[in-house]
């Protein structure tokens, strides 16, 4: 495939994505591209659409599981500083898609702003936070989104509300559109009190992840009125292994990948605990990993 001359020299072939991804796991992308700007990343996604190539976003990596043998895709990263920008207008705060959710977080309780704070924790981008409604304390992103404009595969770009993107639970009608911006409709508060309240989630959420390794991730979506984490746990599944890969003991809804950790090995592990969970509880547990 050849890329416009615009952007061919952004296009690596073959990149290894292991490192990039929290489980460190997965082999080469078969290309990949850091566009510097929207006018880039139009180009990338137009010229991949055009030639039936299949566009991959990374983001923070927390959330995705790719084959050794590699992902037949143009694997796009968002991390530039021009597609991650951060702005505020009176209550709203304006993200670029690839900006940190925890970036985000910071910048409006800096601000004064309330409302995205208890998010605060969740890996991952903006993009990828509205793409899956990202929840915490019984309250999603969703209901705080003003407005979205969204890079469509077919490479336009549209504007849509807050109330059109099919916000639900761990859910949203974003799949297949680039997150270019979203604005997010937040409340004047104070920004001591809301720091302070930010600081107390860090504490108690980082305690609530495994010590023991980096390379983990959450496998599984919490269910509407309960916990991936409760089920796992009162079904005795705690530390269950497949190879390399195993749950977490005292966290179980984490999964802890060590060094010969394989993708087979995750997808086989993931299986193992939705078909225990589903026979003992009647719960169908939906994955929460992008399988490349």
């Amino acid at each position: 495939m050849q890329f416009p001359d615009s952007v061919a020299h952004l296009v690596q072939t073959d990149f290894p994505l292991a490192s990039s991804l929290w489980l460190g796991i997965g082999g080469p992308a078969r290309f990949f591209a850091e566009p510097t700007d929207q006018d880039e990343l139009v180009t990338l996604v137009s010229a991949a659409a055009r030639n039936g190539v299949a566009v991959r976003l990374l983001g923070g990596g927390s959330n995705v599981l790719a084959s050794e043998s590699g992902v037949d895709a143009l694997v796009i990263s968002m991390a530039a500083a021009p597609l991650a920008r951060l702005a505020v207008d009176d209550t709203r705060l304006i993200a670029g898609g690839g900006t940190k959710l925890s970036h985000a977080v910071t910048h409006a309780v800096s601000a004064g702003l309330g409302g995205l704070e208890h998010l605060l924790g969740i890996p991952g981008t903006v993009g990828g936070a509205l793409a899956g409604n990202a929840s915490a304390d019984g309250r999603d992103i969703g209901l705080v989104t003003a407005e979205i404009r969204v890079l469509q595969p077919s490479g336009s770009i549209v504007t849509i509300r807050g109330d059109e993107a099919q916000f639900s639970h761990r859910r949203s009608g974003l799949g297949g559109s680039i997150v270019l911006q979203a604005t997010f409709q937040l409340d004047r508060r104070d920004s001591a009190a809301l720091t302070k309240r930010m600081q107390k989630l860090w504490i108690v959420r980082g305690a609530a992840r495994p010590a023991e390794s980096s390379r983990i991730a959450m496998p599984f979506i919490d269910p509407d009125g309960a916990t991936a984490e409760r089920l796992i746990a009162d079904i005795g599944l705690a530390g269950l292994r497949e190879g390399g890969v195993s749950l977490g003991i005292r966290h179980p809804h984490f999964l802890v990948a060590e060094e010969n950790a394989t993708s087979v090995d995750c997808l086989r592990l993931i299986d193992r605990v939705r078909e225990q969970v589903l026979l003992q509880t009647g719960i169908d547990l939906q994955t929460n990993l992008q399988i490349w």
